[in-house]
């Protein structure tokens, strides 16, 4: 890789710079989360138009996006360790901005899988170099309120998607949802590649790490890939992290594919209905507290750093008993607030987004930490791996199987949806063990 694409020593990270940096990143982020999860809010009228089944739903949400999203993202990120990280994300930016406009033009099932699997690809390019030009930016005492900030994109991607997804879609058909939310992205590509600056390695450690890469060989690069899955697997506290990270994320996609046609199915609501209510409860209820999960990391880890991930899993505990009320009350209660009808779903969704939130800010902080200097955007990418191959590929999908075979099998109508989310929502118990574990080994493994 030519030199002239690394970044310059004597590049300037100003405060103020580094804001705006964070800021357009997370503008990057917010819409890779649009375009991702853009078919949740869909899924009835996708279904209806195309003649599909919950399982090709599971597939279209999963597989067919995270299989290539979560391969390619490991060769990408070993570019990106060895070049300049800001040109990929400019360009992995407007690949997934013109896929998400093709999958307006589908006719059939495998002409949206295409088109998704193309989504997939250009997202493979975004996170892992923008988690590490984030840890290059931020200090280790700031590092998981700079990354919780940047998983903001998460929630305003996920609240974008379904209040103006709904919305266009109730109005205007799913065809012009897609073009609505992914030519936009175009711009913001241009944004990263035109005003951002690499910035460089070991800036916030104080560090000038600067030797010459050795030339990319077949060899030297499985080998590097070989080398970031052992680095995760052999510091017991990262192994504890990915695992429970992949299982929030399992439990997670699971619900962001499936929650609207939950909503929708057996509560009788209506797309644009959904949209307008669900919409803020994640962006903003889960926006905030991305940051306070963060912020508070940051601060309880000053005097222990296994808060790290202990608040993870006393937040994730927390939360069991109003999952568990969410998806099985019957009725649809619902009580007045300053003249306005609150449904008592609503109310329990609050803590389940605030709470369900602290996660990914303190995750990827650690996994940053727990690795050097050159390995950064490597081990981010193998841990995306494992999170997006079985979190993101396998959750929506296990739940559509799940709902078919409760239906067809069982005969639990249009219960069966409900029942498939229920028990994969449990699965945040088994998490939480990994994050408390992960904690009392973080003294340990610390680099």
């Amino acid at each position: 890789m030519a030199q002239e694409t690394a970044a310059s020593p004597d590049v300037k990270i100003t405060p103020g710079y580094r804001s705006y940096a964070l800021g357009v990143l997370v503008l990057g982020y917010t819409s890779s989360h649009v375009d991702r999860n853009i078919v949740g809010i869909m899924v009835e009228p996708l279904k209806a138009d195309l003649l599909l089944s919950d399982t090709q739903i599971g597939f279209l949400t999963g597989i067919a996006f995270a299989l290539f999203y979560a391969t390619l993202g490991i060769p990408i990120a070993i570019w990106a360790d060895r070049s300049n990280r800001r040109n990929i994300i400019a360009g992995a930016i407007a690949i997934w901005s013109v896929m998400t406009a093709v999958c307006g033009l589908a006719n059939n099932f495998w002409q949206l899988a295409l088109a998704r699997i193309g989504v997939g690809i250009g997202e493979a390019g975004s996170s892992p170099p923008s988690h590490s030009m984030i840890a290059d930016m931020y200090g280790p005492t700031e590092r998981a309120g700079a990354m919780a900030i940047y998983s903001l994109g998460v929630y305003i991607g996920i609240m974008i998607g379904l209040f103006v997804g709904g919305w266009v879609t109730e109005l205007y058909g799913w065809r012009m949802a897609f073009f609505v939310v992914g030519l936009p992205g175009v711009l913001i590509a241009l944004l990263v590649r035109y005003t951002l600056k690499e910035p460089p390695r070991g800036h916030s450690e104080g560090q000038t790490e600067q030797e010459a890469q050795p030339p990319m060989t077949m060899a030297l690069f499985i080998g590097m890939i070989k080398a970031g899955f052992h680095h995760l697997w052999s510091k017991v506290a990262a192994r504890h992290i990915v695992i429970g990270v992949t299982l929030t994320s399992f439990v997670g996609y699971g619900g962001v594919a499936w929650g609207p046609a939950f909503l929708i199915r057996t509560h009788g609501m209506s797309p644009g209905e959904v949209g307008t209510w669900l919409a803020p409860l994640v962006g903003i209820v889960g926006g905030l507290g991305a940051l306070f999960g963060g912020k508070l990391t940051d601060h309880m880890a000053k005097k222990d750093p296994r808060w790290n991930t202990w608040l993870v899993a006393i937040a994730k505990f927390a939360t069991v008993p109003f999952v568990v009320a969410f998806y099985l009350i019957d009725n649809f209660a619902a009580f007045s607030v300053f003249g306005v009808d609150v449904s008592i779903l609503w109310v329990l969704y609050v803590p389940i987004s605030f709470l369900g939130a602290f996660y990914l800010g303190p995750s990827f902080a650690m996994i940053q930490t727990l690795t050097p200097l050159r390995q950064r955007a490597l081990a981010s990418a193998v841990m995306l791996f494992v999170i997006n191959l079985i979190g993101l590929g396998f959750g929506p999908q296990f739940v559509g199987i799940l709902s078919d075979v409760l239906r067809v099998s069982f005969d639990f109508g249009v219960d069966s949806l409900r029942w498939a989310l229920f028990g994969t929502a449990l699965l945040n118990v088994w998490a939480a063990y990994h994050y408390w574990a992960a904690g009392r080994q973080l003294k340990k493994d610390q680099v």
